[in-house]
């Protein structure tokens, strides 16, 4: 048998089923035994609390305390929380006054999204030095597939995993956990299971056995809605889903059906799509309290429009679909998207085309929250050509051009439209 340290990386020879307490070489505790430790290629790495973790590496006075990361206001929900703070049963997307409650002594630090971008940038530095075929989901996760990697490195996949996982602590001072398994669904699954600063690996041996307890909410895609629909039909375990007939699942549950078939026996076919971009932009903003008034609701729809279009411009896309996005007082979302004839990067045309959708939708009720986004992106070399039936459309895009140019020498307040000024009006 063979096991592995994840600290010096040794393959350590073992008679037992199980990793030595400690490393022979070098006497580290971090040593992992699994039967397909050295079969398996694909990897999911997830940040441990990254945002947290970021701030606590600036910060040393941080260390040892608890920590929410969230804007400090009477709406404002958890970013995220260091694992102390979880201790306490704080929790992502938790309103802020509750995770105060939970934990009075957490120190509150607000997200600096600028910061914790440019630590990701560093991250994928260090993926890249392993495989080109990486697929991020997000600024702190990414599945990694290394097959085919081992002749270029001279190791395994298990080893250049915790190569990696080393490095980051050193090079870039935060913890991430690994997922090792022969699939993504599974390799995600794996990462969640020894944080933080773990490595878990399931195999194809052991796959029925390991999903068969676990509740239907692990499999990809099975949200609130479909959980319950599950339990009211007896259905709370992945085993139970195992005893049916692929069939009948889809009859039951239509195209979902074939993924609660596959996905509860370990099957998943999904390859990791390097390079994959972001198929959507939107911003949006929490009110400190509920709004029902139209033009307060409009006034503060335009920044929103203006963060968009930055974004957009910076990254040279320009999308076709529109999409406005409403949370009322009672935390129920809407969600209403209109789809242009042509690709729009201008806040101009945003805010002109999901005005309306705002007004019908705002009738009677009073919301917390309100953005836009924008997907369905299209060739640069389309956007925002002068049409006879789009209004002022060359206007607006010399106005936006002229405007950007003042912003980007100046700063982002040295210039704006009357129609932010009604912002004042609705604080």
């Amino acid at each position: 048998m063979q096991a592995l340290c994840r600290h010096c990386l040794s393959i350590i020879e073992t008679e037992l089923e199980k990793a030595p307490e400690r490393c022979p070489e070098c006497r580290s505790p971090k040593t992992l035994y699994h039967p397909e430790l050295f079969d398996l290629s694909l990897a999911h790495v997830d940040c441990d609390a990254f945002y947290a973790a970021v701030e606590k590496r600036d910060n040393p006075e941080l260390d040892n305390k608890p920590l929410i990361m969230a804007y400090d206001g009477a709406r404002s929900v958890v970013s995220t929380c260091c694992y102390i703070a979880r201790l306490s049963g704080v929790r992502s997307a938790m309103p802020l006054f509750k995770a105060k409650r939970l934990c009075p002594d957490a120190n509150i630090v607000a997200p600096n999204m600028k910061k914790y971008s440019e630590v990701s940038k560093e991250i994928h530095v260090l993926f890249k030095k392993l495989t080109p075929d990486i697929e991020p989901l997000s600024l702190d996760e990414a599945f990694l597939d290394l097959t085919g990697t081992e002749a270029l490195h001279r190791r395994s996949a298990a080893q250049s995993m915790a190569w990696l996982a080393r490095e980051i602590e050193r090079e870039i001072g935060i913890t991430v956990s690994v997922g090792l398994s022969y699939n993504k669904y599974l390799a995600k699954l794996a990462s969640d299971l020894d944080k933080p600063n773990g490595f878990a690996v399931i195999g194809r041996a052991e796959a029925l056995e390991f999903l068969a307890p676990r509740p239907v909410s692990d499999i990809w895609g099975v949200g609130k809605a479909l959980n319950r629909k599950l339990a009211s039909e007896g259905i709370t375990s992945i085993g139970q889903l195992q005893h049916r007939e692929e069939a009948d699942l889809v009859a039951r549950y239509g195209v979902m059906g074939s993924r609660l078939y596959n996905l509860s026996r370990g099957q998943d076919s999904r390859t990791v799509h390097a390079g994959q971009k972001a198929k959507s932009i939107s911003a949006e903003t929490t009110f400190s309290t509920d709004i029902a008034d139209i033009e307060i609701l409009l006034a503060r729809l335009w920044p929103q429009c203006e963060r968009v279009s930055k974004r957009l411009k910076s990254s040279g896309k320009a999308g076709k679909t529109i999409t406005l996005k409403l949370k009322t007082g009672d935390f129920k979302t809407l969600t209403r998207s209109h789809t242009l004839p042509q690709p729009t990067q201008l806040a101009t045309t945003l805010y002109r085309e999901v005005k309306p959708l705002l007004e019908k939708a705002v009738v009677g009720k009073n919301f917390r929250l309100i953005g836009v986004g924008i997907s369905s992106f299209g060739s640069i070399e389309d956007a925002d050509k002068p049409d006879l039936l789009t209004k002022n459309s060359s206007h607006d895009k010399e106005i936006e051009s002229a405007m950007d140019k003042v912003r980007e020498k100046f700063g982002d307040t040295a210039i704006s439209k009357g129609r932010s000024l009604k912002i004042k009006k609705a604080k």
